[in-house]
């Protein structure tokens, strides 16, 4: 029997300042964090997705819940992830992204039709955003 993931459900970023990078996406994504403590703050990232937000070092520590326990983790460095938007949203997020005063660092046009648009975030990760066409998947 072979059995396949469904999706990525939570992608998690550590960061230099919690509140500074959750106040960014919060901005971003025009949208309300679902959870937001001192250790972790987390977003909708559209279609039963997750974005994880944690305080660098608060995430090293296991935490119990009531379910059971959440083993340690942690990152650093230049990490790079990518949301999906729709191909009619290009334009509508590079305006929103020069609202935001957020520089686009790139752009790039995929064999397969799609679009990426890249920036930084304030702990310096690429963020992309990422229209169909980009992979054979996507």
């Amino acid at each position: 029997m072979t059995v396949r993931i469904q999706r990525v459900l939570e992608t998690a970023l550590y960061c230099d300042d919690l509140q500074r990078t959750a106040a960014f996406y919060q901005r971003l994504l025009s949208t309300a964090p679902m959870l937001s403590s001192e250790r972790l703050v987390a977003f909708d990232a559209g279609a039963a997705t997750m974005l994880l937000l944690f305080q660098k070092g608060e995430s090293i520590k296991p935490v119990q819940a009531a379910g059971g326990l959440v083993p340690a983790h942690d990152g650093s460095g230049p990490v790079h992830f990518a949301l999906a938007i729709d191909s009619a949203d290009v334009s509508g997020w590079e305006a929103r992204l020069s609202e935001l005063g957020i520089a686009i660092e790139s752009r790039v046009t995929w064999e397969g039709g799609g679009r990426s648009i890249y920036f930084r975030d304030p702990d310096g990760r690429s963020v992309e955003l990422a229209t169909p066409g980009t992979w054979p998947t996507y």
